[in-house]
């Protein structure tokens, strides 16, 4: 190339460029991985001769296809491409490019063909199954296959985060394999793609539409440990939570409840830990949590204490508001404060841990009033 430039041979030097783009763009597909192509294209057949067998026009396209290059990359890349038909020495020329027309073709070909900073790698999805279904993941075992996910591409990640829900939701699905497909996607939960989250959210209303409670309360489940409740709509959260609440005021009203109740405590925590209460149930949670807060005259779950604590320094200003006015309700807490002076000194240690600043203004005079003494 740079002898043809030297020698003013634009002409052949873009056809250098060029070949030098192609040959790149087949390395970033083999980098990618040439066992993991037929898997995302559906094409068996796919294998190093089809790649070297491509047409130009077909491996940009392809390289489009598995996220190699963008939608500008492919864009510019089929200019260039045009130009190298058109303007080179490959076939007959349409017209002949000065320097400045070659260093436009030269930036664009760098740019989009023969440099990025990452490489995408693909997953190798038969591999991956087959290690999710062979038993309980080792910490490194997990890191590495969270490290390959975060390394492919995002249609990808999507189609394999859909797997591991169905995994999860089978009910002929062993446990370890179950345990394995909700680690990995807790790892990514966070960063969900709006089509990812689209597609698992789908795939839970197909399970209650069709009326497979198995895999619709599996589903739920799912979502709950991976701490993404607020994909769901309102209605199911308040579901959710509401039964949690019920279970922990049985269980609170209950013998032993000191000892039996820091696991459903602990649950309850889990759920709303991240995510907002729906209105609709924020009346029973406040009242659970500062039920078994507050405790019975014969004291408190000392073991749940640090849950109930967490629960409600997060109390938002309407929980806040619903957990001042219990003292005057007919609740069963309601009823504790106003007769023993043990719960009642309790509660106002609760109250002690809302920061004022969170207090709505119309709850301010009681909170003034139910403030430690």
């Amino acid at each position: 190339m740079c002898v043809a430039v030297a020698s003013g041979l634009f002409d052949a030097a873009i056809n250098y460029v060029w070949n030098a783009t192609v040959i790149e763009l087949r390395e970033k597909v083999r980098r990618f991985g040439i066992s993991v192509v037929p898997q995302l294209l559906d094409d068996n057949n796919f294998d190093e001769s089809k790649l070297l067998d491509m047409k130009d026009n077909e491996l940009i396209n392809l390289c489009l296809k598995i996220n190699l290059i963008g939608e500008d990359d492919f864009f510019f890349l089929q200019q260039c491409r045009d130009t190298r038909n058109n303007f080179s020495v490959a076939h007959p020329a349409a017209g002949t490019v000065d320097e400045d027309e070659f260093l436009a073709f030269l930036s664009r070909c760098r740019k989009h063909g023969l440099v990025q900073n990452h490489n995408l790698q693909g997953v190798d999805t038969k591999a991956f199954l087959t290690a999710i279904k062979s038993g309980t993941f080792k910490q490194d075992q997990s890191a590495e296959w969270e490290r390959r996910l975060g390394d492919t591409f995002d249609a990808q990640r999507e189609l394999l985060f859909g797997t591991l829900h169905g995994i999860y939701c089978d009910p002929n699905s062993e446990e370890h394999a179950r345990q394995n497909a909700r680690a990995i996607c807790s790892a990514f939960a966070d960063s969900f793609s709006p089509k990812t989250a689209s597609a698992l959210v789908d795939r839970h209303q197909d399970y209650k539409a069709k009326g497979d409670d198995v895999r619709s309360k599996a589903s739920l489940d799912f979502f709950e440990k991976i701490k993404r409740l607020d994909l769901l709509g309102d209605a199911e959260v308040h579901a959710i939570i509401t039964n949690a609440c019920n279970g922990l005021m049985q269980v609170h009203n209950a013998f032993d409840n000191f000892y039996n109740e820091p696991p459903f405590a602990e649950r309850l925590r889990e759920i709303v830990d991240g995510q907002g209460v729906p209105p609709t149930a924020q009346v029973s949670f406040v009242e659970a949590v500062v039920t078994c807060a507050t405790g019975n005259p014969y004291g408190v779950s000392r073991a749940a204490v640090p849950d109930y604590n967490a629960m409600i320094e997060s109390f938002s200003p309407k929980e806040i508001e619903i957990m001042l006015g219990l003292p005057k309700s007919s609740t069963v807490v309601g009823n504790r404060i106003r007769e023993n002076a043990s719960c009642e000194k309790r509660f106002r240690a609760k109250v002690a841990l809302i920061k004022e600043a969170s207090v709505p203004t119309k709850a301010k005079a009681l909170y003034g009033k139910w403030s430690p003494k």
